[in-house]
């Protein structure tokens, strides 16, 4: 049985490591437990994994975020593999950081790459993982807040929490999509973090 499982990002040293790139990093951090390399290949980067039986198909597009669904659409077909088996792996600016929640269908949330995967396919009607990356950022700077790095803090926290969404793919490919939210979901959530005298309290390392 095979799943094709994408991280969204953008390709190019000056995106490496940014939070719009947190489903390059799951990949890559996936790929390296198993002691895999990636290829260039048409559309993307990919790799394979095996476990359990079935065969994880890891894709990181090479379109640039806003076309990501060119790429998702060339490796389902040249895969034969069922949309309900695919996973995509998305930041999300409307979840604490590190927060991780799973769901089989959704809208994009105005995630370009959401949107243009949901477009191609012609339904939002698949399984995804949002990882929170946070929006404190101000009016107007969106943009230079996603395509920001981590801080050293927030990187070793964050590493912590791709470990679980690593776990939750592996789920995913071996027990499927209601008992990897059921087991998961819950331990995804990480507070909100609260304002105390115009500070915010740090979340929970």
């Amino acid at each position: 049985m095979k799943f094709l499982i994408v991280g969204l990002g953008n390709i190019g040293e000056e995106y490496k490591d940014t939070r719009h790139n947190i489903g390059f990093t799951v990949l890559d951090a996936m790929a390296l437990a198993s002691n895999i390399s990636f290829t260039d290949r048409r559309y993307g980067a990919v790799c394979s994994i095996r476990y359990k039986g079935r065969e994880l198909i890891l894709l990181k597009p090479s379109t640039f975020m806003n076309l990501s669904g060119n790429a998702v659409s060339y490796w389902l077909k040249k895969e034969k593999i069922p949309v309900k088996n695919m996973l995509v792996i998305v930041d999300d600016i409307a979840l604490p950081p590190g927060s991780i929640r799973m769901r089989p269908k959704g809208s994009d949330g105005g995630h370009n790459g959401l949107a243009h995967i949901s477009n191609i396919l012609a339904t939002n009607e698949y399984p995804r993982i949002r990882i929170g990356i946070g929006n404190s950022f101000r009016k107007g700077a969106q943009r230079d807040f996603v395509l920001s790095s981590w801080d050293q803090e927030e990187k070793k926290f964050m590493q912590e929490r791709i470990s679980i969404v690593i776990k939750m793919i592996r789920s995913f490919a071996f027990a499927g999509l209601e008992l990897t939210m059921t087991a998961f979901n819950k331990a995804g959530k990480v507070p909100t973090p609260v304002k105390e005298s115009g500070q915010e309290k740090p979340l929970p390392k």
